[in-house]
């Protein structure tokens, strides 16, 4: 049962390691966000240098960060403390995992390279786990998240089939026509009452309580950002989905986003290839979903099926949120098929 303790004892635990990282890729970002990041990375307890190890990589989901997975809860340790329970336990081998700072001006990525925000796809595949490769010995390498970090994991599976051999997708964005369309006139309120992309940021960043309909708003102008860049726009560097002044919705604009989608992504040949090459590939969604990610989770199992792609789907009865109180259900299975 919860306790008011859940951290992991302390002859159990693992080593928690904060290193710098000075990218290139993301140098010169039109929003000026450091390029010098700060990387934590959880040895297991009883780490060896001259051992190989699984490589965990763990995005964090829109607005997150990996730092803020190590925070502790009334009554749920961080992510590091569950890892070492559970390898203390025997449910999970020993393995390294890597949380990156993935932070924008705009809340995240969506882990793509644009113009509009940063090359955050090379910013993981190019550089950090490379880093970590030199920092310590790694045999294979699993990428995972929620929600926009599921997202990510997923499409970087499909992108570098040669750098990953395990996926975990917990609630990631697919479906979008679902995921994003009770945003849109939130959106449009708040942007509006602010005059302009530019104003409602310069705002937003200077509170620290948001309403609903202004995160709405952040999230739309970064999914605007990741998924249609538009560098020449002056107001705002991307093509937004709707008309803010006239409280118009671009219908057109906003279903050009699914060619990011992964139910369309997965149409691609190549991407079909690449997730067939995974050991092993963990699609879940909890069937009370508030962004009704579900359906797209189920549809997207669907199409893995249709194409013969091996992996495993779960729903379960819940929501999106506490989206970490869930990996025990992937990340022992990511570390098999790692080890194996």
């Amino acid at each position: 049962m919860p306790s008011p303790f859940p951290n992991a004892t302390h002859n159990i635990r693992g080593k928690t390691q904060c290193l710098i990282h000075e990218s290139q890729v993301l140098k010169g970002n039109i929003w000026n966000d450091p390029h010098v990041r700060d990387v934590w990375v959880h040895l297991p307890n009883g780490y060896e240098s001259t051992k190989s190890y699984p490589l965990v990589v763990l995005l964090p989901a829109f607005a997150g960060t990996g730092e803020g997975l190590l925070a502790r809860s009334l009554t749920s340790s961080s992510i590091f403390h569950k890892i070492d329970q559970w390898i203390a336990q025997g449910t999970c081998a020993p393995f390294v995992c890597l949380l990156p700072d993935c932070m924008t001006y705009l809340g995240g990525s969506q882990f793509l390279d644009s113009p509009a925000i940063g090359n955050y796809a090379q910013y993981i595949t190019k550089e950090l786990i490379p880093f970590a490769k030199e920092q310590y010995h790694i045999s294979n390498v699993a990428i995972m998240g929620h929600s926009s970090g599921g997202y990510g994991a997923l499409h970087l599976a499909m992108s570098n089939p040669e750098l990953f051999s395990a996926v975990a997708c917990h609630a990631g964005d697919m479906g979008f026509s679902h995921a994003y369309s009770a945003d849109l006139l939130p959106a449009i309120m708040a942007i509006h009452q602010a005059g302009d992309p530019k104003t409602f940021l310069e705002g937003f960043w200077k509170k620290r309580r948001f309403a609903p309909a202004e995160f709405s708003a952040f999230n739309m102008l970064c999914m605007s950002a990741a998924y249609d860049p538009d560098i020449e726009n002056k107001n705002f560097p991307a093509k937004l989905p709707f008309d803010y002044n006239e409280g118009i919705i671009d219908f057109d604009r906003f279903r050009s986003w699914e060619r990011f989608d992964p139910l369309n992504l997965i149409e691609e040949p190549q991407k079909q290839e690449a997730l067939k090459n995974l050991k092993y590939l963990y699609i879940e969604c909890g069937s009370q979903d508030e962004y009704l990610l579900a359906f797209g989770a189920r549809r997207f199992s669907d199409k893995l099926k249709h194409y013969h792609v091996p992996h495993t789907y779960t729903e379960f009865e819940g929501g999106h949120r506490g989206g970490s109180l869930r990996f025990v259900h992937s990340i022992p299975n990511l570390v098999q098929a790692c080890s194996s």
